[in-house]
């Protein structure tokens, strides 16, 4: 374990001190699990997202009359 110094504001570092006494471990304990939770979630690949059957209608029929819903859709 290494040594490091980290600059935080004065409202994030006040909530890591009243964790850390909360739990009665110290302010490094929090700082480190903190980070490390960090590093574990960065880690992680995403699901990417995908848009099949966002708009899904329950028709079955929707290609072959896409002109008519759209003027439907459109007021016409």
């Amino acid at each position: 374990m290494r040594r490091t110094t980290v600059f935080a504001d004065d409202e994030v570092l006040g909530a890591l001190q009243a964790i850390a006494r909360r739990r009665g471990v110290t302010l490094s304990e929090v700082t480190r699990e903190a980070l490390a939770a960090y590093v574990a979630r960065s880690g992680r690949k995403r699901k990417p997202l995908t848009l099949a059957a966002i708009g899904r209608s329950g028709r079955k029929d929707v290609a072959e009359r896409a002109e008519e819903f759209l003027q439907e859709g459109f007021g016409r």
